[in-house]
């Protein structure tokens, strides 16, 4: 085992934006994770995992019984999962850093943290016939912005039909605020290009979770409310409010505006924070 820096193989392959994985010709792989943290990435394969502890990289061998496209393929996927667990982590705690700097001065953060109201998951599932941007198709991924944060899903290559299910937390304090989803088609040298957009209102959502805070009384399937599609909203149809296992969820097919073509299937998902004062425990 040789610990060190991956060197540039011809076979190198970029997993996610935050990590390289590169493969010598002598059996050895190596990852590099650019994590949005000092600390290292730990990842754990089906057959041997070794970890640097203070420069965050490590690299395994293969034994001759061991099948390197299937570890390859392994790791990429653990890879990705403990990038977007970091990812979440990072904008929760950005949101939480901000709103505890006192504009007076004064206040403390624990005071601030009052307004928070708790946090809303978004699952950008997929998009649907999106534009080409490229010339035969696109390389997606969604930005979503609630006031001054934003946070943006992984680069799906070449298709025009993604599947992102990435998971994106915003904090929220004023549910007046709408929340603007963007989709970009990602270019290497040159400025990506916007491939439509849309805006969503969280304040039905709100305003179930306000008329059923017992939600152990209500049986998992059950529908809380309805909202229509209308002129004032990007519906692209019904979109229904419900219980699943004690968490209040809501189905969104947004129909993606000034662009010739496109919809994007988003889910939200309410958690509450623990100590935060929110009116779900008044």
């Amino acid at each position: 085992m040789i610990w060190g820096k991956p060197k540039k193989f011809k076979n190198d392959r970029t997993l996610t934006p935050k990590c390289r994985i590169s493969r010598s010709a002598c059996g050895y792989i190596s990852i590099t994770p650019y994590s949005p943290f000092s600390s290292s990435v730990f990842v754990q394969t089906s057959n041997c995992s070794y970890v640097h502890p203070k420069e965050g990289r490590f690299s395994f061998s293969l034994n001759q019984s061991g099948n390197a496209m299937k570890l390859e393929k392994e790791t990429r996927n653990l890879l990705h999962s403990a990038v977007q667990r970091r990812r979440k982590l990072r904008a929760t705690m950005n949101h939480l850093m901000m709103v505890g700097h006192s504009k007076e001065g004064g206040e403390t953060t624990s005071a601030l943290m009052d307004n928070l109201m708790g946090l809303l998951r978004v699952h950008v599932k997929r998009g649907t016939n999106l534009a080409v941007r490229d010339v035969r198709s696109s390389d997606p991924y969604v930005t979503v912005k609630m006031g001054h944060q934003r946070l943006k899903t992984r680069i799906v290559k070449k298709d025009v039909n993604p599947e992102w299910n990435d998971d994106l937390t915003l904090s929220i304090t004023d549910p007046n605020i709408p929340v603007k989803l963007t989709v970009y088609d990602h270019d290497t040298f040159t400025k990506n290009d916007k491939m439509g957009n849309a805006e969503f209102d969280v304040r039905p959502f709100i305003e179930a979770l306000k008329m059923h805070a017992n939600l152990e009384e209500i049986t998992s399937g059950s529908v809380l409310s309805r909202v229509q599609p209308s002129a004032t909203n990007c519906l692209a149809k019904e979109s229904a409010i419900y219980v699943k296992e004690g968490k209040i969820m809501q189905d969104l097919i947004l129909r993606l505006q000034k662009v010739e073509c496109g919809e994007v299937e988003i889910q939200l998902e309410w958690i509450h924070f623990p100590g935060s004062k929110t009116f779900l425990s008044q």
